[in-house]
């Protein structure tokens, strides 16, 4: 029932898309000088996936971690019955 619940916030906060503008001052201070807003854009979803992976690898890694400690103590409580 916890695993449920937990999953269904990782999809729901994974699925939610933020308008982030996500760049450092000299990045903004070129791209804001052009007429074409759709560079800047593109800068942006770049730099927002860059930040994403990092995340989703730390999280892949924690599940792994805490689905080996449950498998071993599931173990534990077979072997002390």
């Amino acid at each position: 029932m916890m695993m449920k619940k937990i999953a269904i916030t990782l999809i729901l906060m994974l699925s939610i898309v933020w308008d982030s503008t996500s760049q450092c001052s000299m990045c903004r201070a070129v791209l804001e000088s052009e007429q074409d807003t759709s560079q800047a854009e593109a800068i942006n979803d770049g730099i927002v996936y860059l930040m994403a992976f990092p995340y989703i690898l730390v999280f892949g890694v924690l599940y792994f971690v805490y689905r080996s400690f449950k498998k071993k103590k599931e173990e534990e409580n077979k072997l002390s019955e």
